[in-house]
């Protein structure tokens, strides 16, 4: 047994990356609208990171909050979409075992950065709103880079003891992954091990630590909701929740994506249908949410436009 689990595993060199189609006709259609969202993507959070970076009035900590989420959401696209982009145009599937061990690494890192810098980012606008007289003491620099540090440790630690179970797996040789990159589960899928292992790598671990930011947004918001309601004036009321609008859809829109991806996943193994729903928290999220921000925050726009009309 121990043999032929050594054989499998040294026999094993690539997996394949079956994307979305394997229709010749769509690739370029496919090429085309992947290239685009992505150079938005990118071009859109390198610019919301410029203008934070430049403007001296941005140097708060939500800002400063906002700008490290941008750049892990141009890592975060950066570790799929390159890969499916060049497997398109070099007519291969293939993707070897160590670039997809890497890969899938490097995602677990960044979308586990993303959860928990959302939760950090609903945690300032708690203290802003619920204690805003301590607010400078509670948020002060060294705060706001610790509680940053902090979130960098448990994803990369997360990320790393993810990618050593999937290691420790054996796998077969049908090695077709029905996705555009090597995600956890379908990797995971693909393996001829123990399927505890497997359970606790794919589902359990994950679950846990998506409760853990998405309870700590919930107890955020439902404090400032609290607080919102108290203030009697209604300008006072807007003021408190739009600076927390930006914040809420950006949340929104990555927890539904990103559950709604991971409930399919577990409930019907339609692999075609799973990972084109990936497509909207890998890409389509990090593509929206400068929007998102610059199009809801009144500082942001100001900023943008001495970034861009007054150099």
């Amino acid at each position: 047994m121990h043999h032929t689990k050594m054989r499998n595993q040294t026999q094993l060199s690539e997996f394949l990356l079956l994307g979305f189609s394997e229709d010749p006709a769509l690739q370029p259609l496919i090429f085309g609208l992947f290239l685009s969202m992505y150079l938005v993507t990118v071009s859109g959070n390198l610019l919301i990171m410029l203008t934070i970076l430049t403007d001296p009035h941005l140097h708060t900590p939500m800002y400063f909050f906002l700008a490290n989420l941008s750049l892990v959401d141009v890592c975060f696209t950066s570790t799929t979409t390159p890969k499916m982009l060049v497997n398109i145009q070099a007519y291969s599937q293939a993707i070897s075992y160590a670039g997809c061990i890497t890969q899938m690494c490097f995602f677990l890192l960044f979308a586990e950065l993303d959860n928990f810098l959302l939760a950090v980012m609903a945690y300032d606008r708690f203290v802003a709103i619920c204690h805003p007289l301590h607010y400078q003491v509670i948020m002060k620099p060294q705060f706001c880079v610790h509680l940053l540090l902090l979130c960098w440790a448990i994803s990369l630690l997360h990320a790393l003891l993810q990618s050593l179970m999937v290691l420790h797996l054996s796998f077969c040789l049908h090695v077709e992954i029905h996705h555009f990159f090597c995600e956890l589960n379908e990797v995971a899928s693909l393996s001829c091990s123990n399927t505890l292992l497997k359970d606790v790598a794919t589902y359990i671990v994950p679950m846990l630590l998506a409760i853990v930011p998405l309870a700590g947004i919930l107890y955020s918001y439902y404090n400032i909701i609290s607080s919102i309601h108290s203030i009697s004036s209604a300008q006072g009321k807007y003021k408190a929740f739009s600076t927390c609008a930006s914040h809420l859809s950006v949340v929104s829109l990555f927890y539904v994506t990103g559950l709604s991806v991971y409930l399919s996943s577990s409930i019907s193994h339609n692999s075609h249908s799973t990972s084109l729903a990936s497509v909207m928290y890998t890409v389509v999220t990090p593509m929206l949410n400068p929007f998102i921000y610059s199009l809801r925050n009144t500082d942001m726009r100001m900023a943008l436009k001495r970034l861009l009309f007054h150099n």
